[in-house]
Parts: C-alpha cells; sequence; structure tokens
C-alpha cells in the first residue's frame, strides 16, 4: 500500500467515525450511556441535540423542547430543523458558547466524539448524556427513556422500529458481506450497528464473528485473500464518502472471482440508515432495501 493509498484509508476511517453515532469508543470522565438504563430520569424541558440521530427522535418525541442542534446534513435538508440554531457545522466540533446561550436541561451528543464538550459543559453545571448506538435494542431503549425525561409517548417509534424489523425474512440462506472501504477493506462485524442490523434480518453476515487490528471499533479489516476464501453470495456496498467505492472493487482482482460478483449479487446501500442509523427516516429506507436485497 502507498502513501496516499494509506491517507485515502485513514480519511476514511475518520470519516466513518466521526459521522457514526458515537460508536468508535468509551468516553472519559463523562457520564456514559448507561446513564440511559436509570428508570427514574428528571424531567427536562429544554434539549440540544449533538447528533442527527437524538436531534430526529427528541423532534418526534417532543418538538418543543428540543432548542438546538447539529449542523448535519441530514438535518440541514429537513423542513422541521430549518428555524432552530445551529451549535456546530460540518465536522467542527460544537460551540460551546452557542450551547450555553440556548440554556438547555440536558444535552445529549454521542460517545467518543462529544466527549470533550460534555465534560466542558458538566464543569459549568449542565446536564449531559452521552449515548451509543450499536444495536436495535440499544435504540428502543434510548427511545423509551427520552420519552420518559420528555413525558412523551414512545409507542409511535417503537411501532415504527417494529414494523421496519417485520420487513426481515424469515431465513435467509445467502451468505452476506458489507463493505464500506477499500483501503483497507472494511466490513462490519456483529457489535456495530450495521452487524446488529443484518443479524435482525436474520442474514448470514460472513464477518460477525471476526475479530481484528482496525481503527473503528465494529469493524474488521478484510484482505483479498479473506474475501475469495469467504466467496459470499451477496456484497453490500456503503460509500460513506461517495468515492466510487464501487467502481474501484471492480477493479481489484479478486472481484471477478466472486459469486456475488458472477451472479448479479453486488448491492449498494445508503451510508445514513445502514452504517450510521441517522434518523428513523434512514433506518426505514435501510430496512426497505435490506428486505428487497434478500427477497
Amino acid at each position: 500500500m502507498n502513501k496516499q493509498q494509506l491517507q485515502a484509508g485513514l480519511i476514511l476511517c475518520i470519516s466513518i467515525l466521526l459521522f457514526s453515532c458515537g460508536n468508535i469508543s468509551e468516553p472519559s470522565n463523562t457520564k456514559e450511556s448507561e446513564s440511559l438504563d436509570t428508570a427514574k430520569v428528571p424531567e427536562v424541558d429544554r434539549i440540544v441535540a449533538l447528533s442527527s440521530l437524538t436531534a430526529d427522535l427528541v423532534q418526534q418525541l417532543s418538538p418543543e423542547k428540543l432548542v438546538g442542534i447539529t449542523g448535519s446534513s441530514l438535518l440541514n435538508d429537513d423542513s422541521r430543523f430549518s428555524q432552530l440554531p445551529k451549535v456546530s457545522s460540518g465536522r467542527t466540533p460544537p460551540n460551546l458558547e452557542k450551547i450555553v446561550a440556548l440554556e438547555p436541561d440536558l444535552v445529549l451528543g454521542s460517545i467518543g466524539f462529544h466527549d470533550k464538550i460534555a465534560q466542558r459543559l458538566e464543569e459549568i453545571g449542565i446536564s449531559t448524556q452521552l449515548v451509543e448506538v450499536k444495536s436495535w435494542s440499544k435504540l428502543t431503549q434510548m427511545t423509551e427513556v427520552l420519552a420518559n425525561q420528555l413525558n412523551a409517548d414512545p409507542q409511535p417509534l417503537l411501532k415504527r422500529y417494529q414494523s421496519c424489523l417485520d420487513k426481515a425474512p424469515d431465513k435467509s440462506d445467502a451468505t452476506v458481506l458489507a463493505l464500506v472501504s477499500r483501503q483497507p477493506i472494511l466490513s462490519p462485524n456483529k457489535t456495530s450497528w450495521s452487524g446488529d442490523f443484518l443479524r435482525q434480518f436474520n442474514v448470514n453476515n460472513l464477518a460477525a464473528n471476526l475479530q481484528g487490528k482496525s481503527p473503528i471499533g465494529g469493524y474488521v479489516s478484510l484482505s483479498a485473500e479473506n474475501i475469495i476464501k469467504q466467496n459470499p453470495d451477496v456484497l453490500i456496498i456503503v460509500d460513506p464518502r461517495d468515492e466510487g467505492l464501487l467502481e474501484q472493487l471492480k477493479k481489484d482482482a479478486f472481484w471477478g472471482q466472486l459469486n456475488a460478483s458472477k451472479n448479479q449479487g453486488i448491492h449498494i446501500l445508503d451510508y445514513y440508515g445502514f452504517i450510521n442509523p441517522g434518523s428513523v427516516e434512514k433506518i426505514e429506507e435501510a430496512c426497505t432495501r435490506l428486505s428487497q436485497i434478500l427477497m
């Protein structure tokens, strides 16, 4: 691998890290997602959400209590959030002064990305919760706790989650690999959101139980030899940076040897919904797409 390829791989990894919903590393000196397990949580009236998913959940549960959001592309294009102040833009860290000015009762952030700002906020007396969504059970749990804090009914959202999972086939005999980058080749195992997504859809994810060195938790690095040996029936391609990952992979020598390549088993999934939950709508779109692939 040359220097340019290594740099491209590192940029890709950083991109996934920054835009995923806090599922990369453990927090330091901040309230962890385990705080969501608390049955008795104080009710809140003003929330600033530092991820697109938490912003979407709060907006759907109790929209009047959402007072500030992150500058996410998903939220920027959604009219529900057009009048809300943004406390960050793109990949820049949230602005402490903007958050404080909104006088929130609670700031919701992501483990591994918002640790430092959460620590600063706690020091000046503003409550924070850092969450991670690596599984459907965590999504359900977070929704229920937020509903409790907002004095709202979680059932409409929980029903949408169940309707989404109801699209899963009872059984799929196809073997599947999901690829999210080329240098290095990364694939989600069972400890990631996408890995759990595949499990919920009864998919035989060939990377589910693999372990290895990877710059991103929940993902494993695969060699061309690994992929040829696994020889999946279905390849799911996700391109977080929209840099033509599929076309690049097609140029690799191993590509034409795979069952998936020979039998039209190559499919594209959106980054939001499948890799990064992003929003409830994006999750639902991923459910629909997966059900179509596995039909």
